[in-house]
Order: C-alpha cells, then structure tokens, then sequence
C-alpha cells in the first residue's frame, strides 16, 4: 500500500520513527497483549486521536472481544453489532465523522466508560491469507474527523497489527510440535513471506531474483518492488544462518519498506533503520545490505551499500562490468554519524545490474578457492545477450561446476536486473523468482 504525498508530507520524524518501532518489534519476541499496546499507541500519536482499540474476531462463537484499550474493560460485541461489528461484517474500513448520526452506533460503551464518542476510523484486520482476525478502532482526532490521509496511515498500522496477530496464532498452531523444529519452520516461513511471489512488471526491463539458503532458514533477503513509480532493489545478508539472522534481515526488510511507503528518502530511510538496528541486535550481529531506488522515466539508479558489495554494472557497449564498494560499514553495526552520498549511475540499453551475496563470491571448490568475481564476471558478459532468467541458471550452473560436489556453507541469493536493448523494450517479460530451499551440495 502506498502512501499518498499528503500523508508523507504531514508525518513528522517523530511518527515516522514510532510507527518504525512497531515494525522493528514484529521480528523479536513480544508479549501480545504488549505488541498490541504499541501498536494503538502508535495509532494515537500519528493519528492525533484520544483514543485506539484492537478487538479479536472469535469466529466460532461470532464475536468480537476488546483485546486492548486504553481504559475499558474487556468486554465483548456480537458480530455484526455497532461500528465495530460492521466492520468485521463487511470487511472494510468505516470512516465516520458523527457517529451519534449514524444508526450503526452503538453507544452503549461510551456510557459505560463515561467516554463521549465523536468520529471514529474503524479497520479490518486480515492476515496474509485474507482471514479476517479482528478490528481496529481509533477514536476522536484532534480537531476535526479523520481523512482519507488519515485512513492510509491506519491501514498501515492496521496491517502491522495483523502481522502480529497473524504470528502470534501460527506460533501457538505449531507448539504442539517439537519446539526447535517449529521455530525453525516458523522462522523459514517469516523470512519467505517478504520475498516477492513474482517479479514487478516494468516496460523495458527485465529482472530475476534467486534465493537458496545453506539451511532451512537463512541469513539473506531480498526485494525487487514498484514503490511510487520507482524499482525498490534490496538484497541483505545478515550474520551466519538459521533462526536469529532469518528475523533480522525480516526485520531490515520490513523497516526498510515501510519507511520508504511513508516517503522518506533514500538516506533518511537507510539511516533509520541502521539506527534503529544498532539499538537491537546483540553485540557482533549487523546486516549487509544495499538499498537502491530505480527512476525507469530516466534509468538513473541511485543507491547505498551497507557493507554489501562487490556491486556489478554490465555495461552493453563494451562489456566492461564495473563494480563498485560498499558506501558505509554494515547496517546495524553502529550508529551512523556521517552517511557518504549515494551512488548515481544510469543505465544504458543493453545494461545489467548484478547483485550477488558472498555465498556465490565465497563459494569453495574441494581445493578451497573461491568462486570469485571475476568468474561472476565472465559468466555474465557471456550471457548478457540473454534473459535475466537465462543468465541466473547460467551462473548457478557455472558456480556448481566450479564447487565439484563441495557442499554450500553460505546462502546464496542472486538479483539481476537487465535493460533491455531491444526496439520492442516496452515488452512485458514476467518472470518467478526462484526460492530454491534445497543446497548445492552433492
């Protein structure tokens, strides 16, 4: 969901960084009844209103139970029942500005709790396989009812919260389990759900993306998105593999994705998140990643590497690849004082952007010589003729060959994404990225 410029424009650093902290806090252990509190605070602060509740849908019994309010009591509502019951009914957001005017109220809460309730923003909270979860409320803005901008910027936090929902009934759905089999699927699943099911459509380019952890769950991401006319580009490889760096490149991810929707710019976002970061993950642990914004109306790419690199542009004219390093130390690691300015490059016709993680670079032969970047390189020039999905398979084959049976210690994520050359380029080319969880080993 994108948010639109009056929404960005009227948030302050302030909301930006509280609404951050409830996306930094989905990917650690939380208490729900805590990670709910946070949220509706969240929800009062950007949203400038008196009052913010989240109710949970028990499907079978057809009600809604108040989970979190700020001074009510838990008290239940069938469903169907008031404003929030509608809402829950229709699965939609209920924007209104009086709700005495409107016969859908039910004010039997507010005379309960002594409350006087003027316009309330009610939304639908639905996880990832379109079930409805709950409700949330908010009450009473500040000077005035709540606008569309307003509505966005719910259905934002709307969305945070049934991801906490969301989490907290698989967690409970797997204890039954053995407990470290089923941290370890939950993990792989969190991390898989922020890798994009297929590749965006954008005239004239043309882009793959590859994922195969070392383990069940691994230490990368990535992300190829359209985001307000622009190629979000992100590939990010925390520290070692399994459960602990599976949540915290989820973590990046999601901070990274929504500090961008609510219209920071390429640097506030990319120090934000290092900040925030470096305030959680434990001594040792931080998380490489280069974070680039494509204009397709000029084919500048503008972007910034937190100790990811090399980063490889193919260039059609004379198949020379440049690459370039890092433009600051791993996210996570510390605090940024000074941010080096981004990198600008363009992409001209026929041009490839290569983006590899060290699994590939660092991948040891029987003999223990690496891979390397000028095999990657190699690889690439003789296979820039092609698809972007042609030249993925290509490397990884080229890369299994070299290893000769050695297993994959590290993980492996490719992103490739190519401008086409072609008069046609305005073709549409639709491609799945491929997130292989089996190893290259044997």
């Amino acid at each position: 969901m994108l948010m639109p410029p009056s929404a960005a424009v009227r948030l302050s650093v302030a909301d930006m960084e509280a609404i951050l902290t409830v996306t930094r806090a989905l990917s650690a252990p939380f208490d729900l009844h805590d990670m709910l509190s946070t949220v509706t605070a969240a929800a009062r602060r950007v949203l400038h209103a008196e009052r913010a509740s989240v109710w949970l849908l028990d499907a079978p019994a057809g009600m809604l139970w108040l989970e979190v309010s700020s001074d009510l009591p838990r008290i239940q509502l069938p469903l169907g029942a008031g404003l929030v019951g509608a809402c829950a009914r229709d699965r939609c957001t209920v924007n209104v500005p009086d709700c005495y005017a409107d016969p859908r109220f039910n004010p039997a809460v507010d005379r309960e709790s002594g409350f006087r309730t003027r316009c309330s923003l009610t939304l639908p909270l639905v996880d990832h396989q379109d079930n409805l979860i709950g409700v949330m409320q908010v009450l009473n803005r500040v000077g005035g009812a709540f606008d569309s901008a307003d509505e966005a910027l719910a259905e934002a936090l709307a969305a945070q919260c049934a991801v906490a929902l969301a989490r907290v009934r698989l967690t409970e759905s797997l204890i039954a389990a053995e407990l470290m089999r089923q941290e370890v699927e939950l993990a792989s699943q969190l991390q898989r759900s922020t890798l994009p099911k297929q590749m965006p459509v954008l005239p004239g380019y043309d882009m793959h993306g590859v994922f195969q952890p070392a383990a069940l769950t691994g230490g990368d991401t990535y992300d190829l998105a359209l985001l307000d006319q622009r190629l979000l580009i992100v590939l990010g490889d925390a520290t070692g593999h399994g459960i602990g760096p599976a949540l915290s490149v989820t973590r990046m991810h999601a901070m990274l994705r929504m500090a961008l929707r609510l219209g920071a710019d390429l640097e506030t976002a990319f120090r934000q998140v290092n900040d925030q970061l470096s305030e959680v993950l434990p001594d040792g642990h931080f998380v490489t990643a280069f974070v680039g914004l494509l204009d397709p109306a000029t084919h500048g790419l503008r972007f910034l590497s937190g100790g990811q690199g090399p980063i490889l542009h193919l260039q059609a004219a004379d198949g020379a690849c440049t690459a370039y390093r890092a433009t600051s130390f791993p996210l996570g690691a510390m605090p940024i004082q000074v941010l080096r300015p981004a990198v600008d490059l363009t992409l001209a016709p026929g041009d490839w952007l290569l983006l590899l993680s060290d699994g590939v670079y660092e991948y040891e032969d029987p003999d223990g010589l690496q891979f390397g970047r000028d095999r990657v390189a190699r690889v690439a020039c003789d296979c820039r003729h092609g698809t972007a999905a042609a030249m993925a398979q290509a490397l990884l084959s080229s890369l299994h060959g070299f290893a000769r049976g050695a297993p994959q210690q590290d993980d492996i994520t490719l992103v490739l994404l190519h401008r086409r050359p072609d008069a046609g380029s305005d073709a549409l080319v639709v491609t799945k990225p491929s997130h292989d969880i089996a190893t290259m080993a044997g």
